[in-house]
Formats: C-alpha cells, sequence, structure tokens
C-alpha cells in the first residue's frame, strides 16, 4: 500500500502529474520575481482545496442527493449512496477512485502538493533563516 503523500500522484496520469509540477515550478518562479505578493499567495493557498477535500465534498452531496431520492421516489435511489461509499472507501485505501482522474486533470493538488508550494515561497520571503535567492533554490528547500 502506498502512502498518503503518494498514494493520489501514483494513481494519477503522468501527463497530470507533470501538469501540477509545472504549475507549482511557475508559480514559485513567479514570486521569486515578485517577492511582495508572496503573503498574498500565501493567503490563496489557505483557501485552496485538495483533492481530498473535494472528493469528501463529492461523496456527501452524492450520498445526501440518492437518500433523499430515496426518500422521495424510489428506493433504488439507494444505490447511489452505496456506490458512492464505496467509491470513497476505495479512495481511503488505495489512492484511486473514479472522480480522481477527473479532478487531477481540473487541478486539483494533493495536500502535500499545496504544502510544497507554500514552503518554497517562505523560503523565498526568508521565513527560514534566510531568503532562497532563487525558485531552484526555494523548490530545494521545500522538498
Amino acid at each position: 500500500m502506498s502512502t498518503t503523500r503518494d498514494r493520489v500522484p501514483l494513481h494519477s496520469s503522468e501527463h497530470a502529474n507533470n501538469r501540477i509540477r509545472r504549475t507549482l515550478v511557475g508559480n514559485v518562479s513567479y514570486f521569486a520575481a515578485h517577492r511582495d505578493q508572496i503573503t498574498e499567495r500565501l493567503g490563496e493557498l489557505d483557501d485552496e482545496w485538495d483533492i481530498e477535500r473535494a472528493i469528501e465534498a463529492n461523496a456527501a452531496v452524492l450520498g445526501f442527493a440518492g437518500v433523499a431520492l430515496a426518500a422521495a421516489r424510489s428506493r433504488r435511489w439507494l444505490a447511489l449512496p452505496a456506490l458512492v461509499t464505496s467509491f470513497l472507501f476505495q479512495h481511503a485505501v488505495q489512492g484511486w477512485c473514479p472522480p480522481v482522474p477527473i479532478l487531477r486533470r481540473l487541478g486539483f493538488r494533493t495536500s502535500y502538493e499545496i504544502e510544497e508550494e507554500r514552503r518554497a515561497l517562505k523560503a523565498l520571503r526568508g521565513d527560514f533563516g534566510h531568503a532562497a535567492e532563487s525558485a531552484e533554490a526555494a523548490l530545494q528547500a521545500s522538498a
């Protein structure tokens, strides 16, 4: 079984993982040149939904909808929450469920990937004793 940190990227396409990585590097490079905007970006990162939160919200909405439809229409709708909870369990164990490829293509990151950008930006800002000289140095400090 893969670690919590790696389970979503291991079950995501290489294309999606590379795109997310390029976005991270691009963000850090941008803020290396615009250090006055780092604090604002850190606030944005605090508000960013990670993939786990998106999956949990998706499962809750579909589960509630299935129960409501079962109560209002037909008991057959109970199949929807049963299916959703099985996918949620699969995600908890394996790091994959049907929404993962879609969410990764949409750019949803893991909490670790978000935190990696946060650490790199803090390194650029000098939160760890001295400011990183470049985006590359900040990314190395965040690893």
